[in-house]
């Protein structure tokens, strides 16, 4: 073998590493990363009305996600009610010229509309089953099943009469997941009317990015101490420590730019405390996230990307970080 194949080897050796550590494809991980940053950021940048309805793309295939990962658990969720629902809530949120009231309007209608979305789908469930997510469904438990990474035992959704049973439960998921989504994702369409919006954004939505980033690599570095071994093998402290210190210095740089009058006045102790309570509701939501994994039995809230998740696993620690961002800011008085 040549010097050239044996480096080749070492290399892959070193990533599978780094991927077994982290728990997902880094290089997959850094390209999509790299794509999606270019994407939000030119959007924002250009016109906050396209922003707007960039965030209802992107949370309406979320919700397609966790109403796949909600079946594998044999939970079956009113995709189109849910689907309208959350369209309702962000958009009302944002033409409403009182957003919080438009977010009031939106989130009724938005409950109201899967609490009636789970009767109708109880009462004909069994006679019109889907098959777009019987198929989606199968697909991941055939892929689970050859990878041994799950203990899912049923064939489809369509086969199993439990998934169509326990509308209580049903309902209980689809409210779940109106608060999870589009109600969390309502206060990044809110920030939209501020003053220095795009300010706020970035904030809201790299700075959990830089976090996971900080996470990982201090992980993948120095990760010795579990944070929570029986719910995240992957997370250390050290991991923690590093989340933390990304989340800060992002937080400060995005805060000195965008509002370099209230942070030389001696704000500038106001970007840390922010960067600090976006890592610990990230990680909390995180924690939360994998909680919810083993209780359904899968290993990536998303299904577009394979084994290193989806559009839910890129935007779950945004969404808990999007009312933080907004009630700090609001109290420091920017």
């Amino acid at each position: 073998m040549s010097d050239r194949e044996l480096a080749s080897e070492r290399r892959e050796e070193e990533l599978a590493k780094i991927n077994k550590k982290t728990g997902r494809n880094m290089p997959l991980a850094i390209l999509t990363g790299a794509i999606l940053v270019c994407l939000v950021a030119g959007v924002l940048l250009w016109n906050a009305h396209v922003f707007t309805y960039l965030i209802v793309a992107f949370m309406l295939v979320a919700i397609w996600e966790l109403t796949i990962d909600f079946a594998v658990g044999h939970i079956r969720l009113p995709l189109v009610s849910l689907e309208v629902g959350a369209t309702a809530l962000l958009l009302l949120t944002w033409y409403v010229p009182d957003h919080f009231l438009g977010l009031g309007y939106g989130l009724a209608l938005a409950l109201f509309l899967v609490v009636i979305g789970c009767c109708i789908d109880r009462m004909i469930g069994n006679h019109i089953p889907s098959v777009i997510s019987r198929a989606v469904v199968d697909a991941r438990h055939r892929a689970e099943k050859s990878e041994n990474k799950t203990d899912v035992t049923f064939d489809s959704p369509a086969a199993d009469h439990e998934l169509f049973q326990g509308c209580i439960r049903n309902i209980a998921a689809a409210i779940f997941v109106v608060l999870y989504i589009p109600l969390l994702a309502s206060f990044l369409v809110i920030m939209l009317h501020e003053t220095g919006y795009q300010w706020r954004i970035m904030m809201a939505v790299f700075v959990p990015a830089l976090s996971d980033t900080g996470g990982l690599l201090f992980g993948a570095a120095f990760g010795k101490h579990k944070l929570s071994p029986r719910i995240s093998p992957k997370k250390s402290y050290e991991g923690l420590t590093g989340s933390a210190i990304f989340a800060m210095i992002g937080a400060s740089l995005f805060y000195g730019f965008g509002f370099s009058a209230n942070y030389i006045a001696g704000g500038w102790w106001k970007p840390l405390v922010l960067g600090l309570a976006i890592t610990i509701i990230g990680t909390v939501g995180d924690l939360s996230a994998s909680m919810l994994k083993r209780d359904l039995g899968i290993k990536d809230m998303g299904y577009i990307l394979r084994g290193h998740g989806g559009v839910m696993d890129r935007v779950d620690s945004i969404l808990m970080a999007a009312p933080v961002t907004y009630f700090l800011l609001s109290v420091f008085g920017v």
